[in-house]
């Protein structure tokens, strides 16, 4: 098998299950690990909650701050390290939080989880499947996000089964080798080492981007648009995702209820994506970010409202947060092409990833300070701004055969 030859002969399926078993693994141990975790590591160690919660924080923050070196990486040495980085510093930062004997230690493993979310959550898998397959990566990305869908479903009640009958810190150990044995060899399994001749193949198969759209003026103005886009709704999305049963109980409903109608919001997200998956080749992955950022604003306006139909609310939003990570990954393909978009994907995911971390402390100060309705307000107002931005967006990207309005 000529190892030069692109893409990778391996099937895409068999690459996008083998990466997205381990994007379950990644999100379930890092993004949800509080969920489970963090009132149980509370309980034992006596460790305040929200300095407990704050290793995702720290996590997202350092995934943040190398995020571009990540896709520089990337675009030279394709995804095959990064991944393989990400998998043995999952297991670090999981063994340390295991066997961390007091709070700065736990924290300081949170580090290493970090690095790990860097080099192996959405922004870098994206641009790995970009780097492999160029302008046909959509469909890989869009299937990949299905499986990442699941990462709660799957992680919070195995993590739950776990602490219930070996205790926290040996299910720390256990997610620690299910990192290395299980997830390492997938991803190495499926991606082989890039080539130089890899990349400029991509050069010259890309060198026309996408139809529909083909911003070549004010690239640098575009990218900034696209920059604020998604890391608005990423901070939009995680202060949501936090204070969700918060923002449901403002609505007048009991906890009980929340618990039950919060269980919709994996599948909201899955079910979006799957009509996504089934459509989106039919269009430009900018009408996929408009779509998300309409229906979060829907949702939260709704919300913000009382309207009485709380299942439509967690629909609709869920819906558009769901596809917002599709976009996250497609929209930027589409428009700055597969050769650069490696390097571009981890600028991008550079203050999208700050703002994901920074956003939960922001969300429990304004929701301490004013309560969750004006919160919720609050959320609606940037929600609508984000769609004022796409919207600018989408008319600098027009293509030139479009009449001027």
């Amino acid at each position: 098998m000529d190892p030069e030859h692109p893409p990778s002969p391996i099937d895409r399926r068999l690459v996008v299950s083998a990466l997205g078993i381990g994007q379950i693994l990644a999100w379930g141990t890092s993004f949800y690990f509080p969920a489970v975790f963090a009132a149980v590591i509370v309980a034992e160690t006596g460790w305040s909650l929200g300095l407990v919660v704050s290793g995702t924080s720290i996590g997202l923050l350092v995934g943040g701050l190398i995020s571009p070196q990540v896709g520089a990486i990337i675009e030279r040495h394709g995804g095959r390290p990064v991944l393989l980085a990400s998998s043995l510093f999952y297991a670090l930062g999981l063994t340390g939080v295991a066997l961390a004997p007091n709070l700065p230690l736990y924290l300081l493993a949170w580090v290493a989880i970090g690095i790990g979310m860097g080099t192996g959550l959405y922004d870098a898998v994206f641009a790995t499947l970009g780097r492999l397959y160029g302008s046909k990566a959509r469909g890989p990305i869009t299937n990949l996000t299905l499986f990442g869908g699941f990462a709660s479903t799957v992680c919070w009640p195995l993590s739950a089964f776990m602490i219930d009958h070996i205790g926290w810190r040996a299910a720390c150990l256990v997610y620690a080798a299910l990192h290395v044995c299980l997830v390492l060899p997938l991803q190495m399994a499926v991606i082989r080492r890039a080539s130089a001749r890899t990349a400029s193949t991509l050069a010259q198969a890309d060198e026309l981007r996408s139809p529909g759209l083909a911003p070549v003026e004010r690239e640098g103005l575009i990218f900034i648009l696209v920059a604020l886009v998604l890391s608005l709704t990423a901070g939009v999305g995680a202060i949501v995702l936090v204070n969700f049963m918060v923002f449901l109980q403002s609505t007048g409903v009991d906890y009980t209820t929340a618990i039950a109608l919060g269980t919709l919001f994996g599948p909201a997200q899955v079910g979006a994506r799957l009509i996504e998956s089934l459509f989106g080749n039919r269009y430009h992955p900018i009408w996929t970010m408009i779509a998300s950022c309409t229906a979060m604003a829907v949702g939260l306006l709704m919300l913000f409202s009382h309207f009485p139909v709380l299942v439509l609310i967690i629909l609709v939003y869920c819906g558009g947060y769901g596809i917002f990570w599709i976009g996250r990954g497609t929209l930027p393909l589409a428009l700055f092409g597969p050769l650069r978009f490696p390097r571009l994907m981890g600028k991008i995911a550079f203050p999208s990833l700050i703002v994901q971390a920074l956003a939960p402390s922001a969300g429990a100060w304004l929701i301490e300070s004013h309560g969750p309705h004006a919160t919720i307000g609050v959320l609606t107002v940037l929600a609508l701004i984000n769609l004022v931005i796409i919207g600018v967006l989408w008319l600098l990207c027009r293509p030139k055969r479009e009449p001027n309005l």
